[in-house]
C-alpha cells in the first residue's frame, strides 16, 4: 500500500500552478497532498531525479522541496532508503499514541545563511524615523506613489551610494524596489524588452535570483566561479550577467580587479549588461569594503542593493541604479512611508552607525565561530573571504553533506550544503557546508558547533 504511491501520476497529483519559485510551489503541492491524505503516512515519494524528469523541472527544485518538507516534519529521509511521508493527521475520532505522530522539529540553532542579526534591529531609532515622517508627510505624498520611488528616498539613496559604495548615482537613476529579487525581476523584464533572451548567473549562486530571471521569461546560463570570482571566459553566447562582485554568495570569492576590468570590456564588446548584486558588500572585516563595480561603467552596470542583510528582510526595501537604456516599466514601489522612514534613518546618520556596530559584532562572531570549528572539527577546513555573514566548511572527501544537513535538521540544527545552491547537482556530491552566523547569538556558537560535531559523528 505504502510503496504503491510511487506509481502515481505525479504530474497530475501535484498542482504547481500559482506564484513564487518552482521549488516553493512544489513544496506547497506536496504539503497539501500529505495533509489531505492523498499521500498517506509511510508512503514513498519518488527519487528526486525521477520526479524532476516527470515534472519537467531541475533535480535541484525537487531536492530543495524535499529538504524543506523534511525540515518541517512532513517527510523523513534516511541514507540508503526512500524518502517517506512522516506526517500523521491528528484525528480526534481515532486517537493515536503520542509517539506515533510526527511533529515539526523546532530549530534550536540556525546556522543557515541569509539573515542578519535580527536581535540587533534598531527598533527605537526605526520607530522614531517612522513617527517623524508620519507626522510631517505632506498630503500630496499620501496620494498615488511614483513607481520609481519617492524623490526624497531616491536622492538619499543616491547620496549614500556615492559616498559609501563609490557608485555613480543620482536621484533620477535610482529606483526604489522591495529587495534584490524584485530588482532582478525588474531588470530581467527590461532586458527582455531589449531582446535579451538569456542571462548568465554564478554557479553556485542564489536560487531566488535564477527563479526571478526565469520568471521574467528569460533562460539562465550557469557560469562557474573560482577564487577570483566569475569566470569571464565562460560568457560566450549571452549579453547579460548577474554577478556578486564584492562578495559572491556562497563561494565567498571577491571578483579580482583583472576580472572586473575584463567583465566591463566584455559588456562593451557584446553590447551587453552587467547586473551587480551588492547584497552584503558593507560587511568586510579585514579591510574597507570594496567599492561597487558600477562606478567603472554606469552605462553598462546596474547596481542592486537592499537592507535585507543590514537591517531586516521584513522591511522589504531595496534599490537599483540602472542606465537609461533600461526601461524598467512602471512596477509598484514599496509603501511611501517606509521609503521616507529609510531616508530619515539614513539622513540622521543612524544607518551608518548601525553598520559600524554590525561590522564589529560580526567580525567578533566570525572569529568565535572559526575558533569553535577548529577545536571541534579539526578535520574540516574553513574557506571564504573575511566578509559577509557566512563561511564555507570543507569536510573530508567522501562526506555526504546532504546527509549531514538532513540529519542535523532532525536534531534541531539548521544547515545548508554548498550543492543546495547549484542549478545542476554534480554527480559526486561536494563535501562542503555553508554556515551562516548572522542570526546566531554569540552564546549559541559553541553549542551549535557541538551539535554539528555530533551530527558528523552520526553520518
Amino acid at each position: 500500500m505504502a510503496d504503491s504511491q510511487t506509481n502515481l501520476a505525479w504530474a497530475t497529483l501535484l498542482d504547481l500552478t500559482g506564484t513564487g519559485p518552482v521549488h516553493q510551489r512544489l513544496a506547497r503541492a506536496l504539503r497539501g497532498a500529505i495533509r489531505d491524505g492523498r499521500l498517506p503516512t509511510g508512503s514513498a515519494v519518488p527519487p528526486s531525479r525521477a520526479l524532476a524528469e516527470e515534472l519537467g523541472c531541475s533535480r535541484w527544485v525537487v531536492t530543495e522541496a524535499y529538504g524543506q518538507l523534511v525540515t518541517e516534519g512532513y517527510l523523513a529521509a534516511r541514507v540508503g532508503s526512500a524518502t517517506r511521508v512522516a506526517w500523521t493527521p491528528d484525528v480526534v475520532s481515532t486517537p493515536r499514541p503520542a509517539h506515533s505522530r510526527a511533529r515539526t522539529i523546532a530549530i534550536r540553532y540556525d546556522l543557515a545563511p541569509g539573515l542578519p542579526d535580527l536581535r540587533a534591529f534598531p527598533r527605537r531609532r526605526w520607530a522614531d524615523s517612522v513617527a517623524a515622517v508620519t507626522r510631517t508627510v505632506s498630503v500630496t505624498d499620501l496620494g498615488l506613489p511614483d513607481p520609481r520611488g519617492h524623490l526624497v528616498a531616491r536622492r538619499t539613496i543616491a547620496d549614500y551610494l556615492r559616498r559609501s559604495r563609490g557608485a555613480v548615482a543620482a536621484a533620477d537613476t535610482v529606483t526604489i524596489c522591495s529587495g534584490i529579487t524584485d530588482g532582478v525581476t525588474r531588470v530581467a523584464r527590461a532586458l527582455r524588452r531589449l531582446g535579451v533572451d538569456a542571462v548568465a548567473v554564478e554557479e553556485p549562486g542564489w536560487p531566488r535570483l535564477r527563479a526571478a530571471i526565469t520568471g521574467a521569461g528569460l533562460s539562465v546560463r550557469p557560469v562557474p566561479v573560482d577564487r577570483d570570482g566569475l569566470e569571464i571566459s565562460a560568457l560566450d553566447g549571452v549579453r547579460a550577467v548577474v554577478v556578486g562582485a564584492a562578495h559572491q554568495f556562497p563561494s565567498g570569492a571577491v571578483l579580482s580587479p583583472e576580472r572586473r576590468a575584463a567583465l566591463v570590456r566584455w559588456a562593451r564588446a557584446v553590447d551587453g549588461f552587467v547586473v551587480e548584486d551588492d547584497y552584503d558588500a558593507e560587511f568586510r572585516y579585514d579591510r574597507r569594503p570594496i567599492a561597487a563595480m558600477q562606478g567603472l561603467d554606469p552605462a553598462r552596470v546596474t547596481l542592486l542593493g537592499s537592507v535585507s542583510k543590514t537591517l531586516s528582510p521584513a522591511l522589504g526595501l531595496g534599490w537599483l541604479v540602472a542606465p537609461g537604456t533600461l526601461d524598467l516599466g512602471a512596477e509598484a514601489a514599496p509603501p511611501v512611508l517606509d521609503q521616507l522612514a529609510l531616508a530619515a534613518f539614513v539622513d540622521r546618520g543612524w544607518y551608518d552607525a548601525h553598520l559600524r556596530a554590525a561590522r564589529r559584532r560580526f567580525r567578533a562572531r566570525r572569529d568565535l565561530l572559526l575558533a569553535a570549528l577548529a577545536e571541534a572539527i579539526p578535520e574540516g577546513t574553513v574557506d571564504g573571504t573575511a566578509a559577509g555573514l557566512h563561511v564555507l566548511l570543507h569536510l573530508p572527501t567522501g562526506t555526504d553533506a546532504g546527509a549531514v544537513v538532513r540529519t542535523a535538521a532532525r536534531a534541531g540544527l539548521s544547515l545548508m550544503a554548498l550543492d543546495d545552491y547549484r542549478a545542476d547537482r554534480p554527480a559526486t556530491p561536494t563535501p562542503v557546508l555553508v554556515l551562516g552566523y548572522g542570526n546566531l547569538a554569540d552564546v549559541e556558537i559553541a553549542p551549535a558547533v557541538a551539535a554539528l560535531r555530533k551530527t558528523l559523528d552520526r553520518v
